[in-house]
């Protein structure tokens, strides 16, 4: 039966497979044409391109050239090429298809040039893996390291970014060979995995201790093996590294971190009573806890329920003057915290509260760590004293 049911199929499947084979025969037809790469030097997603175009020697079939030289990444121009605005981006003469994003470009390339050079496909299932952890975890966050505010991907807080970056290189140090057979991260043959995850690392490595992290920590042990191998066995991966690196350092110049919370920005101001109740060195009576809040009742209560809502981690918020965008998730936080503990009657709280945070001297704030009163027991009156 099943059979029979195939050979019916067939005429089917012929004519889907030349149908599919015309439908994309335009982009055959321009794989020997003339491409151009519109990247820049500081890129680090596009440095993989530029890596598998010099390894492959096809710098002639490639042009590799600056989104300025279209007016910018949100030039009319290029937005019409790629309506994300980002960088890199691949033309090919006699196409109108661009083709956006690092990893696609790649693999355009791998395909359209597989004859020429090495092949960036080891039999190695690891090769496309960290390729894909890397632009799963590693790239949807790497903002963290250079950006003024948050949101990096999925978090709030530039220190939760900067934790789980490098988590997640942990991850992929975790794949490495510590005895693999070459310089690669597959052994003796380059791969996608090796153009794909080295500008990161020296992205990393240049960034990461600008945040505090000590340099010889910046990169895990078998990573940072591998690519001081790289640096000093292969002369392209070299050339990238002197090119992003490069433009990192004119970003050093320009005080790119100097405003940046953790990095040239940092908490210097002189620890209070209430880091003292956060290291548990100073007993509370503590009613609501979790990784970011502390919540516990005043000792000098100005209602029958009286509590105080803090951020566990200080972070320059010594008072809401001092509150910016780096700061917008803790502040839900510790207002959703208040509403919460609002409800709470066993804390005596009845009919609402009124929730107070006290701002300077003129303000009444006591205490240099930002700090919401929940305050209620009774009827407040306004305007308050």
């Amino acid at each position: 039966m099943w059979i029979q049911n195939a050979a019916a199929l067939l005429p089917l499947l012929l004519f889907s497979t030349k149908f599919l084979g015309e439908a994309y025969s335009p982009m055959k037809m321009s794989a020997a044409a003339k491409a151009t790469l519109y990247d820049m030097p500081v890129s680090n997603n596009g440095a993989r391109a530029r890596i598998i175009i010099r390894k492959k020697q096809i710098s002639t079939e490639v042009d590799i050239v600056s989104p300025m030289e279209l007016g910018g990444l949100k030039s009319p121009e290029y937005l019409k090429l790629n309506p994300q605005g980002k960088m890199p981006l691949l033309t090919v003469e006699g196409s109108s298809f661009a083709i956006p994003e690092s990893d696609t470009i790649c693999r355009y390339l791998l395909s359209t040039y597989a004859d020429v050079g090495p092949s960036f496909l080891p039999n190695d299932a690891k090769s496309n893996l960290i390729a894909r952890l890397h632009d799963m975890y590693l790239t949807t966050i790497q903002g963290c390291l250079y950006k003024a505010t948050p949101p990096f991907g999925i978090y709030g807080t530039r220190k939760d970014a900067l934790d789980e970056f490098r988590k997640q290189m942990k991850v992929i140090d975790d794949l490495i060979d510590a005895d693999r057979d070459g310089i690669y991260l597959c052994g003796s043959e380059v791969s996608l995995a090796d153009a794909t995850l080295f500008p990161t690392m020296t992205f990393a490595r240049h960034m990461l201790p600008k945040f505090g992290i000590p340099e010889t920590d910046a990169l895990p042990p078998k990573i940072k093996s591998w690519y001081s191998q790289l640096l000093a066995g292969d002369d392209v991966f070299n050339k990238v590294h002197d090119e992003v690196l490069g433009a990192l350092q004119g970003w050093d110049e320009k005080g790119r971190w100097d405003t940046i919370p953790l990095a040239g920005l940092r908490d210097e101001d002189p620890e209070t009573i209430f880091d003292k109740i956060i290291a548990k060195e100073i007993p509370a009576s503590v009613v609501y806890e979790d990784r970011a809040v502390l919540a516990f009742k005043d000792i000098n209560p100005a209602a029958p329920a009286h509590v105080l809502v803090i951020p566990k981690e200080r972070n320059g918020l010594s008072g809401l003057r001092k509150a910016s965008p780096d700061h917008v998730e803790i502040l839900g936080k510790l207002l959703v915290a208040a509403g919460e503990i609002s409800k709470d009657e066993s804390l005596g709280f009845k009919d609402g509260a009124r929730i107070v945070i006290n701002d300077g001297p003129d303000g009444g704030q006591e205490v240099p760590h930002l700090h919401v009163h929940v305050l209620g027991g009774r009827s407040l009156t306004w305007p308050p004293g």
